[in-house]
């Protein structure tokens, strides 16, 4: 079951997330990150259980970006990825967003997704302001992936 992040979720996505980033995997972001933010997380239960979570990040009014997608390694191959970056693109699209982004490892699974690679010069400068926290600063071996939705109205 899909659904958005409560208070008491906080925690768990931690948990979840600090895996893949001490696998060099994603950024760490720090709990009180994650309680400010609460409002933009999606989680996947499986059996009352938090087993996944994924982030709507919306930047500017046709743009947003999916971030922090985690999902428990055992609980992979189960298309709880998809599903949870599913719920993002439709929360985007309902909100009118034309253009949403992801920086990953993982473009073969962005790719199935619909989204299709970019230089990462084509995104505003306004997204890097957390990549400044990265280690990896300004050396990103991230991809720049980007999914749009020409049929909505720009403004």
């Amino acid at each position: 079951m899909i659904r958005k992040a409560r208070m008491a979720d906080a925690k768990v996505i931690h948990k979840l997330l600090l895996t893949y980033a001490q696998q060099g995997l994603m950024l760490s972001r720090p709990l009180a990150d994650i309680y400010e933010g609460i409002r933009d997380f999606y989680v996947f239960e499986m059996d009352g259980e938090v087993v996944g979570t994924v982030c709507l990040h919306i930047f500017w009014s046709d743009l947003a970006e999916v971030r922090s997608l985690a999902v428990d390694a055992a609980r992979g191959g189960l298309g709880i990825g998809r599903t949870l970056v599913d719920a993002c693109l439709d929360e985007a699209k309902g909100l009118g967003i034309r253009r949403v982004f992801a920086l990953t490892y993982k473009p073969v699974f962005f790719g199935k997704l619909g989204f299709h690679e970019i230089e990462k010069s084509e995104l505003p400068h306004k997204i890097w302001s957390d990549c400044i926290k990265c280690p990896k600063f300004p050396e990103c071996d991230e991809i720049a992936m980007i999914i749009e939705f020409p049929e909505l109205e720009s403004d």
